[in-house]
């Protein structure tokens, strides 16, 4: 991966003290602003990759987030990115990332853009928003804000449904039981808050040597089911690799299997990486059809220094894809 030479002032370190943006320099590594560019942050959240873009270069960035917090705040950032004639070179828009294509047609093609998936500290760390069992609170978890919370999901779904959805979207083995335990206890009244939430899967799940506390897959399940956030990565792979200038890169960075899986498949067969069926038959080579490659051939993790002051970093992973320029040389990079 080319490494990024950022300008005299920029400093890693001047991000909100609210958000902690995880893999930051790798990310702008992989992306390399350049002056005149335009990019885009999918997942605004915090704004800690989106500041330090338009630190780094002085580029044109989109930002898409479908959280009105995470829009107020782009909004203020935007103002401290104006030009002398006034104009941004921040630009919010109210949305999904899997609906990048249908925001960004004014705006595309991009030559870096770059998506964060996962649940933003800001949106972690208030307990109101109920995203976490850390401090309890509301069990809502809706990133938009709207339509169907954690806390309808759990009272009003059947104990099939729910199991379901912590087995495929938590990959806890123990779904059945927690599932049955949650129908039990809203028997007796309805289940409204992060903490009752947590307490009823610590019940019937016993810590393991991991460390990590029994409620966490179950959380994280209901997160991914709330928000559709594999539906929105899947839309968001199918859509961002044509938005691309020739040049241009799609960086990802995921927190957990299912995400980094979805990832992976999808960059892989953009750059034409078909898998043979069987070992047996012989492989179909489609790169050299391919407008794409992959930037390295294995995922890239946060460093062991990162991972110890940041743990949202220890489980990250970056995956880059780039547009093919045809008058460009790709020395280095995975073919």
């Amino acid at each position: 991966m080319n490494a990024v030479t950022l300008p005299e002032n920029t400093n890693l370190e001047q991000h909100d003290p609210g958000h902690i943006p995880v893999m930051l320099a790798e990310v702008l590594s992989a992306l390399a602003p350049r002056d005149g560019g335009r990019y885009l942050d999918g997942t605004f959240g915090g704004g800690g990759y989106a500041r330090a873009i338009l630190r780094a270069a002085d580029c044109a960035l989109w930002a898409i987030d479908r959280d009105p917090d995470a829009l107020a705040r782009g909004t203020q950032l935007a103002e401290a990115f104006r030009r002398p004639d006034g104009a941004s070179r921040l630009h919010m828009l109210g949305g999904t990332f899997g609906d990048m294509q249908a925001l960004t047609k004014d705006a595309a093609p991009f030559d870096g853009i770059v998506l964060d998936i996962g649940v933003s500290s800001y949106q972690i760390d208030q307990a109101e928003r109920g995203f976490s069992f850390r401090n309890d609170g509301p069990l809502d978890m809706r990133m938009s804000q709207s339509g169907p919370s954690a806390a309808d999901l759990v009272n009003d779904s059947r104990e099939e449904e729910l199991a379901d959805i912590i087995y495929h979207y938590g990959e806890d083995r123990l779904s059945r039981r927690i599932a049955r335990a949650i129908v039990q206890a809203r028997t007796e009244a309805p289940i409204e808050t992060t903490g009752r939430l947590a307490e009823i899967v610590r019940s019937v799940v016993r810590p393991d040597r991991s460390g990590i506390d029994p409620a966490t897959r179950t959380f994280q399940a209901l997160r991914i089911a709330v928000n559709d956030e594999l539906g929105e990565l899947q839309r968001a792979m199918e859509q961002a690799p044509a938005l691309l200038a020739p040049g241009g890169k799609l960086v990802v960075v995921t927190f957990h299997s299912l995400e980094d899986r979805l990832v992976k498949r999808a960059m892989a067969q953009a750059a034409g990486r078909v898998s043979r069926p069987s070992r047996y038959e012989p492989m179909t080579d489609m790169r050299e059809q391919s407008a794409f490659r992959l930037a390295h051939s294995k995922p890239i993790a946060a460093s062991e220094t990162e991972a110890r002051t940041n743990p949202r970093a220890r489980s990250a992973k970056l995956r880059t894809l780039i547009r093919l320029d045809p008058n460009a040389s790709y020395r280095g990079q995975t073919l």
